[in-house]
């Protein structure tokens, strides 16, 4: 059976994703900020969280890590560079290793950059990619941790990924991004689209996730960024831009 994906929307704009396995029951909490409304809706769906996957180390990833282990006894697995900041890890895992939900398989890609452990999930058989605080909808994480040679290796191994790839992000910042993209491609057909429907989306409420590699290879300024120093210009502006 297909597997399920629904985001959990927390504090001003994180998304948390809850993961269902149909086949196992098994069901795992990406990225939980904060541990009572993820808890509740698997509740209310009669989902058993088993497992909570972090992408980084960044409180609003992993602040519900606790209490959805004591709730639960849920196994929590996460990036290994980042075990001393996040201490409720019981799996370590680098670039490379497999985490498995039931039988189905996430491979484990080191994405630093935003955070120098920085990991994502990617699901191939469930065309499915996890991206934390990495890749966006139309944007990518602040370097807080990384430059941006770190930042165009890590969206160089996320650009490298099948189209169809849904991309399930940390965070609803499609608007300003899209906003942003436009002034980096005022001739972008796709980004102009784009950034309408996501007009009409947030305004009748509506998250704007997943994407899907393809339409990042088709409107995010940062995916497209040729070489380094366009990455590094971009970067720039958008953490400077109030549009």
């Amino acid at each position: 059976m297909q597997v399920e994906i629904i985001a959990v929307p927390v504090l001003a704009d994180n998304y948390i994703w809850l993961m269902h396995d149909p086949d196992s029951g098994e069901t795992v909490a990406v990225d939980p900020g904060v541990g009572p409304p993820v808890l509740a809706e698997a509740e209310r769906r009669g989902w058993r969280i088993s497992q909570v996957w972090n992408t980084h180390w960044h409180k609003d990833h992993v602040g519900g890590n606790a209490a959805i282990k004591a709730a639960t006894g849920a196994r929590i697995t996460g990036p290994a560079a980042e075990a001393e900041r996040i201490g409720t890890l019981d799996r370590l895992v680098r670039e490379g290793d497999l985490v498995t939900l039931g039988a189905r398989e996430a491979r484990v890609l080191a994405v630093g950059a935003h955070t120098a452990g920085h990991i994502a999930f990617h699901l191939p058989a469930d065309q499915a990619v996890f991206t934390g605080d990495t890749l966006f909808a139309m944007g990518c994480g602040r370097l807080f941790e990384g430059d941006a040679a770190d930042m165009f290796a890590a969206l160089a191994k996320l650009r490298a990924l099948p189209a169809a790839t849904r991309v399930y992000c940390g965070h609803e910042y499609t608007l300003a991004n899209g906003r942003f993209a436009a002034t980096v491609e005022p001739d972008n057909v796709a980004i102009r689209s784009r950034l309408a429907a996501v007009e009409k989306m947030r305004a009748e409420g509506r998250p704007t996730l997943p994407s899907t590699i393809g339409a990042e290879h088709e409107t995010n300024p940062f995916l497209r960024a040729p070489d380094v120093a366009s990455l590094a210009a971009r970067r720039a502006a958008k953490d400077g831009f109030s549009g």
